[in-house]
């Protein structure tokens, strides 16, 4: 599955791709820094995630990693970059002697997550890798194995664990407001363009499951704290224009969870499909609209003390915009590292994700893995 930097380099023609923090190793003066990042794949989530870290007062972008010196040269005048810390993907080996590079943001295309991380991980810096983690539960164990033999942390980018909407819909859960959970509907999909790296089984490793379904998988666990015990699935391609030689275009899986809460999410690349996910209680529902990166609406309706209760209604909106996802997602990262502590979303939950995908492309009868 894996990529080597002349076709990744061919692809770049196509287009784009898609207060302070104390340092514990301040001089005794205490003086203060920021955690310095550097970026690799300088495409359309890099794009968020450096002005979240520019928005943020943790960190700071402190080198680029790209097949096109013109554009790295480019981006890095706009986040104060010395050019002498911006590397190709064949010498980014070389950042191991770049002391203002404590961290790294993969941003490439998920066949490449596994080896970029591991290459990052042995030069010494700790890694922020974009979910899917990468395209195989053996890849995934072996990121793990890598960080934790070069002692660097491995977070993966699920910044809707960090987002305030998201939060409040696991804790009105986990406090009994909804009563005993049934079920969760969930989906989230749209209509992907031609000549998108996703949608190609050598870049993206599978169809839309690997790139917006896995916000509904990850969804459902984290509103349950449950791991999925159970599934079925089926998958379809119906539009034959070429977009699909080599993936799925739709798929439609259930799960069981121990407790008996039962999930059915939908995905696709053919359509339309704005994402949510709905939680139905014993009493009452709540239900998210979008896994975006701004405007989160939660809606909720619910009866905590009974049939004789008057409702309880909620209705509202995050009005924190794009990229403060972001931000909040690279702070976090930035205080695991100089706190020593383990991330919310280590490289564990990523590993759980690659495994229940593998669990329902073989319930669809697709091979991964």
């Amino acid at each position: 599955m894996g990529l080597t930097r002349r076709e990744f380099s061919r692809l770049g023609a196509l287009g784009a791709m898609a207060g302070f923090v104390p340092d514990l190793r301040a001089s005794a003066q205490g003086s203060e820094r920021k955690v310095g990042y550097c970026v690799i794949g300088l495409g359309r989530i890099a794009d968020h995630f450096m002005r979240g870290v520019k928005q943020g007062s943790t960190s700071q972008i402190t080198g680029l990693v790209s097949g096109h010196r013109d554009k790295a040269e480019r981006i890095a005048a706009q986040y104060g970059v010395p050019t002498s810390s911006i590397y190709s993907y064949e010498d980014m080996d070389r950042m191991r002697e770049n002391k203002s590079i404590d961290a790294v943001y993969v941003a490439l295309p998920n066949s490449m997550h596994a080896e970029y991380t591991i290459r990052s991980a042995k030069a010494g810096k700790h890694v922020l890798c974009e979910k899917p983690m990468c395209v195989s539960v053996s890849e995934a164990r072996e990121m793990i194995a890598a960080c934790k033999e070069a002692n660097v942390k491995l977070m993966i980018a699920y910044r809707l664990h960090y987002e305030p909407t998201t939060l409040k819909a696991i804790k009105m859960i986990q406090d009994g407001l909804l009563g005993k959970i049934q079920a969760i509907d969930s989906a989230n999909g749209f209509n992907i363009a031609p000549g998108e790296w996703r949608s190609t089984k050598k870049l993206g490793g599978g169809g839309p499951l690997m790139d917006v379904g896995i916000y509904s998988l990850n969804a459902t666990r984290y509103l349950t704290g449950e791991e999925p015990e159970k599934f079925t699935a089926v998958a379809s391609t119906i539009d034959r224009d070429g977009r699909f030689d080599t993936t799925e275009e739709n798929t439609a899986w259930t799960m069981r969870f121990p407790s008996g809460v039962l999930a059915s999410c939908n995905t696709t690349y053919g359509a339309a499909m704005p994402g949510y996910y709905k939680v139905f209680g014993s009493k009452g529902w709540l239900e998210v609209d979008s896994f975006g990166y701004q405007n989160l609406r939660l809606r909720a309706n619910y009866t905590p003390e009974g049939k004789n209760s008057s409702a309880t209604t909620l209705d509202e909106t995050n009005p924190e915009p794009d990229p403060k996802q972001f931000e909040r997602q690279a702070d976090h990262f930035t205080q695991c590292i100089l706190q020593n502590k383990t991330p919310k979303t280590p490289g564990e939950e990523g590993l759980r994700d690659m495994q229940h995908i593998q669990s329902i492309y073989r319930a669809a009868g697709i091979s991964f893995d």
